[in-house]
């Protein structure tokens, strides 16, 4: 039995993380299509989603909240307080409203609906094909049955972790929200360097990438730190030695700490936050 039976989903905005949740959801059959409603201001993304999988659209976000007993926040944040002008006082009592919106802290989104059951999210784009990693956190005001409602629709995604402090949303939203785009830097230059050896830009491409699958699928099923599987294929003066050798000497772990820390900084000036 899911924690959504005989829920109504509303979905305000219908981008890509919206259209992945949709899809979770579906696949997994936690709700129906026609439970669904999807709001966005171009009619024919609205159409384009009820074609693909068979839920309702709107343009109209009042509509889309009327009746739903789980409204989605996923628009962009520069148009936040305009929606949330829109929809104050609109969405139901009982209702839970999730938020994706990237930096909204939960104060601004309960002020802006008049609404206390809230749940925000910092989910990443693995999510549109259920590998996702999805950080959250809830107001006192969500009981036990919404936060199993939305431990299914996050778990729809992929994985999730739940936390006690806002706080630690900015960190995820360093580590693992903006993590895709790390790893997809290193796969680009990983596989620029394999074509500057000789290799055809195809086969380095399907080199890098089976060894990234290979070596991730290797960690999870290894109890060992990754320090230790590190040292497990280092021989001593040989060629993963030397490689290994030129990445600290080019700062590989620093500058990837200072990258991780200016996105957490990124992240707390979007959410109108600044360090005393």
């Amino acid at each position: 039995m899911s924690a959504l039976d005989n829920s109504r989903l509303g979905f305000i905005g219908s981008g890509v993380m919206a259209e992945a949740m949709i899809n979770g959801l579906l696949r997994q059959e936690l709700v129906s299509a026609h439970a669904i409603i999807a709001s966005d201001p171009r009619a024919e993304r609205g159409r384009e989603l009820a074609e693909r999988y068979g839920v309702r659209y709107t343009t109209d976000n009042a509509e889309a909240v009327c009746r739903a007993q789980v409204v989605v926040l996923s628009v962009k944040p520069q148009v936040l307080a305009h929606v949330l002008a829109g929809l104050h006082g609109r969405v139901q009592p009982e209702a839970l409203v999730l938020s994706i919106v990237a930096g909204a802290r939960i104060a601004t989104i309960a002020k802006g609906l008049g609404h206390s059951r809230i749940v925000r999210v910092m989910p990443n784009t693995p999510a549109q094909i259920g590998e996702g990693m999805s950080v959250w956190m809830r107001t006192p005001e969500v009981g036990d049955e919404q936060q199993a409602q939305a431990r299914e629709i996050l778990r729809a995604l992929g994985e999730e972790i739940v936390v006690d402090h806002e706080d630690y949303l900015d960190m995820a939203t360093a580590l693992s929200g903006t993590g895709p785009a790390y790893v997809f830097l290193f796969m680009e230059a990983l596989i620029d360097a394999g074509v500057h050896l000789g290799f055809s830009r195809r086969v380095a491409q399907q080199l890098v990438l089976q060894t990234l699958r290979g070596a991730v699928a290797f960690a999870q099923q290894s109890s060992l730190h990754p320090a230790e599987l590190r040292n497990m294929v280092t021989s001593p003066g040989g060629t993963s030695a030397e490689a290994l050798y030129q990445l600290e000497k080019g700062g590989l772990r620093t500058v990837l700490s200072r990258a991780v820390w200016a996105a957490y900084q990124k992240s707390r000036y979007l959410g109108g936050l600044t360090d005393e």
